[in-house]
């Protein structure tokens, strides 16, 4: 019930901002198109938490408010030149919509229950500087990308899942992991689905059971967004991703338009929802490029094959030309360094290959509904070659996963395609539902096109709703098949709290709770990050020495983390102390939550014991302990 008001927030967050903008520039008379609202909303929450510090404004709905207004000005500008769009099939509306709400309830009591609380927390690495970064957001009024990286000293962090989550903490008072867990899911129930929904719309010009089928399908895969919350956790890949659907769709509708001022509010509007991945992160962005290269490239080359035109012609080399270049200079800016790409692969090349078709990558099973769907999807674009546009997208997923995790990790190859995903196997294989899911649809759809012929011969009307319930619910049921069963069993455990957790276990976690009551507000905490006790900043409010285990600390931090413990012999230490400000010291002894050898940089301030100057205040269980600074 805790996280009730502020998941309620994110939800209106994630469809008032981009459902004005929409009716605003194409009417309301096409459902595609306004299921690109909630990617659009993120895209301009971003951007406003961008821009408020910039105008002295603290990030809250005025800042939103104001920037929507300014889109939705621009849209209705472009709408009086461009037109509305026209009307989808009667009920078509009502039926995505009801899709959607059915697949929102779905997702949000399978999440919910795999987090277990309202205020529990991933316990994964990653999670240190998300809810440290959170916490900062709240205390100065900021989620700007600028302000976001200084959690752990970089100049520049993407900020849509940041931005969300702050406006949910800042609009209804929910702590930290409460205001987390809500916006996730929000971003789960409500931008995921449809932006999958809008790009199965784009592709199957507004199918009833476009729409229906890649619902019940957004539920039905571990690989995402269920993996993103056990691996990292990686929450601004996870907005990023939810969004690319959304902009593959606006590419996939723009592909139709006709005359200057619709191919002009086309073209504005991919740029938008391509920023607004950006934001979300900055290899989602790279992914809406190979992924839109892959459609347009094939969509073209359709075109030139059926048409047998110079222009045609011209356009596909115009469109390969084009992308080759776009893509290998944004290969080559979004380069990491080996500090951060030396994921190992999984296994071999043919493993990989069958479970990126499979879309059941990391040992997942693969749900009988989904791999058969993927099957005579498979079918249908054989049988006829002008589907391609909706498959190639998927090959491209399936080929990046498969490079990253079945070629050696020294392959040029795996190091020029793959790097700018860090050579990370996990975060290629949460591309695979992505693109799988309109493969999948096809195959639904070339289902019911057989049906429908089947039943030609005047069935019993009976029979036609039998057979309607019989594969609603057999493509609802993929949200309880094994694929998702597994990875959301694998979410439950991340969300834990127990004795050896890898970040807070329960003794830590309890004493960090009492930090209100046994410590002033302006209180300094020295500890070491790598054990958790950073997280007295997101649980307990207050300042911390060191935010996450990545940064630069400073010389005198560096020497206190090595040095503390022989704070009663050594005087520089209570010099460094008095410089810095330190009034306390967390120890949670020597739980390091990702790798052990780590914990010798921090070997001075872990193990203490009461002495002269360090008095203890407070302890839970074997190592978590509270030990107040004195006489320096």
């Amino acid at each position: 019930m805790s996280a009730i008001p502020s998941y309620l927030v994110v939800v209106a967050v994630l469809i008032v901002p981009g459902a004005a903008v929409v009716i605003a520039g194409w009417g309301f008379r096409n459902p595609q198109r306004l299921l690109l609202a909630p990617a659009l909303s993120a895209t301009i929450a971003a951007a406003a938490a961008a821009v408020a510090p910039l105008l002295g404004l603290r990030w809250n709905l005025l800042p939103l408010a104001a920037l929507t207004i300014v889109v939705v000005g621009i849209a209705l500008l472009l709408r009086r030149f461009a037109g509305p769009d026209a009307a989808a099939p009667r009920g078509t509306g009502l039926v995505a919509l009801g899709a959607l709400a059915v697949t929102a309830a779905v997702t949000t009591v399978l999440f919910a229950r795999a987090f277990g609380s309202a205020d529990n927390i991933a316990q994964r690495f990653d999670n240190i500087v998300h809810l440290n970064a959170i916490a900062f957001a709240l205390q100065n009024g900021s989620a700007s990308p600028f302000q976001i990286g200084a959690t752990s000293d970089i100049g520049f962090y993407p900020n849509a899942w940041h931005a969300l989550t702050t406006l949910g903490a800042e609009l209804t008072g929910a702590s930290v992991p409460v205001a987390v867990n809500a916006a996730n899911l929000a971003i789960v129930s409500i931008l995921w689905p449809a932006s999958t929904m809008a790009l199965a719309g784009a592709f199957f010009a507004q199918r009833r059971t476009a729409y229906v089928v890649s619902a019940a399908l957004s539920t039905g895969f571990g690989a995402f967004p269920a993996l993103f919350f056990n691996w990292g956790v990686l929450y601004p890949n996870l907005v990023g991703y939810a969004m690319v659907p959304a902009a593959l769709a606006a590419v996939v509708t723009s592909l139709d338009d006709r005359g200057a001022p619709r191919l002009v509010r086309s073209a504005l509007l991919v740029a938008l929802l391509a920023g607004g991945t950006f934001l979300g992160h900055p290899n989602a962005f790279l992914s809406v490029l190979f992924f839109a290269a892959a459609v347009v490239v094939t969509t073209f080359a359709s075109r030139a094959i059926s048409e047998r035109s110079r222009r045609a012609m011209l356009s596909l080399v115009i469109a390969v030309a084009g992308f080759a270049v776009v893509l290998t200079a944004t290969v080559a800016v979004f380069r990491t360094g080996a500090e951060h790409s030396g994921w190992a692969p999984w296994q071999n090349l043919a493993q990989s290959l069958g479970e990126g078709l499979s879309v059941s990558p990391r040992g997942y099973p693969p749900t009988v509904v989904v791999f058969v769907l993927l099957l005579i999807g498979f079918a249908a674009v054989a049988r006829r070659p002008r589907l391609l546009p909706i498959l190639t997208p998927f090959a491209v997923a399936v080929a990046l996963f498969a490079i990253s995790s079945g070629l050696r990790i020294d392959h040029p190859l795996r190091q020029i395609l793959t790097n700018p995903w860090y050579n990370d196997s996990n975060r290629l294989a949460a591309l695979l539902p992505l693109v799988a899911i309109p493969v999948a649809t096809l195959g639904a759809i070339a289902l019911v096109d057989l049906a429908r012929r089947w039943g030609r011969d005047r069935r019993p009307r009976w029979v036609a709703f039998a057979t309607v319930a019989v594969g609603t619910i057999a493509i609802f049921s993929v949200a309880v098949g094994p694929n998702v069963r597994v990875a959301l069993g694998q979410v439950n455990e991340a969300y834990a709290y127990t004795d050896d957790s890898l970040i807070l276990s329960t003794d830590e976690h309890a004493l960090l709770e009492r930090l209100d009551d046994e410590t002033p507000p302006d209180a300094l905490i020295a500890g070491s990050p790598r054990t958790g006790t950073s997280l007295a900043l997101a649980l307990a409010d207050r300042q911390v020495a060191q935010k996450h285990v990545f940064g630069s600390p400073s010389p005198e931090l560096v020497f206190l983390n090595l040095h503390l413990r022989d704070i009663d012999s050594d005087p520089t230490v209570c010099r460094y102390v008095d410089d810095l400000g330190v009034d306390y010291v967390l120890d949670f002894g020597r739980q390091d939550v990702i790798d052990p050898a780590g914990a010798v940089a921090y070997d001075g301030i872990q193990d203490l014991t009461p002495g002269q100057h360090l008095v203890l205040v407070d302890s839970q269980g074997p190592n978590a302990r509270l030990f107040r600074i004195e006489g320096c």
